[in-house]
């Protein structure tokens, strides 16, 4: 099953990067975090599955509604995004850079030689690791990256009224 699951997520998520067309990338993008949400129940993590579902799945939403309010009928349809090769080659080392440097980060810091003495997180640490304020804690992370997302969605909304405005 996970192996379904893993050429599900790199298949999907390699059609979002390359589709021209911004709703199917969105689509892509949903069965990406479907995906996701599926290897988390193979863990039994259910929380963390059905909070994938719900958040990330509703974020997708979100950007349906987005693509449709702040982007021109023809975009959508795929017919004014033309992909350049430079855009390409430099999309191409940006990511080639970006793997490189995650690499040499895991060797550095022997993420992959630490091995774990086989016990299991609870979902009660999980838990508190994610709403605690303590030291690597996220409650504080995520409350800046809602409020960064509320102000991109209010910026959005600015740009299409004005755009609206102009016509």
């Amino acid at each position: 099953m996970f192996c379904i699951l893993a050429v599900v997520i790199i298949g999907s998520a390699l059609l979002c990067v390359t589709t021209t067309r911004i709703m199917r990338a969105a689509t892509f993008m949903l069965f990406v975090l479907f995906g996701v949400a599926g290897i988390y129940f193979l863990l039994d993590y259910t929380y963390l599955g059905a909070a994938q579902i719900s958040v990330y799945a509703g974020g997708v939403t979100m950007i349906y509604i987005f693509a449709i309010q702040l982007v021109s009928k023809r975009t959508l349809q795929g017919l004014n995004e033309k992909i350049k090769t430079g855009r390409f080659i430099r999309g191409g080392l940006a990511a080639l850079v970006a793997l490189v440097v995650v690499c040499l980060i895991i060797l550095k810091t022997s993420f992959l030689t630490i091995a774990p003495d086989n016990t299991e997180l609870s979902m009660e640490a999980v838990g508190k690791a994610l709403v605690g304020a303590g030291k690597y804690e996220y409650v504080l992370p995520f409350e800046f990256i809602s409020l960064f997302l509320l102000a991109c969605i209010i910026g959005g909304l600015v740009v299409a009224r004005k755009e609206e405005k102009q016509s």
